[in-house]
């Protein structure tokens, strides 16, 4: 709802297969990552993104309540531009997504 609120086109996936799946077909300029998703998790879905040549523009913020620096460091190493622990402040999620794809 934010998201859309904010002016951006929104897809959203129930589990990471589907997200995974939806990526491909869509080929987003961003994807917002929840770690804590049914099948595969958030950080399987990150690598597998970063492994498609046709996603390699596409942008990763994870949104999460995993907020550990073990977690943290996961979430970077699988390819994500920014982690975001929950809760969050909407504002600061609008402008990070801003920012990730104003500058990549």
């Amino acid at each position: 709802f934010l998201m859309a609120r904010a002016g951006y086109e929104v897809r959203t996936a129930f589990d990471g297969q589907q997200a995974l799946v939806m990526a491909l077909d869509f080929k987003p300029d961003l994807v917002l990552l929840d770690v804590m998703m049914p099948g595969m998790d958030g950080f399987e879905v990150a690598s597998q993104i970063r492994r498609v040549a046709a996603l390699e523009q596409t942008r990763i913020i994870f949104l999460t309540a995993k907020g550990t620096e073990r977690d943290k460091q996961t979430g970077y190493s699988t390819g994500a531009e920014y982690y975001i622990v929950k809760p969050f402040d909407n504002d600061l999620l609008v402008s990070t997504v801003q920012e990730v794809l104003a500058y990549g």
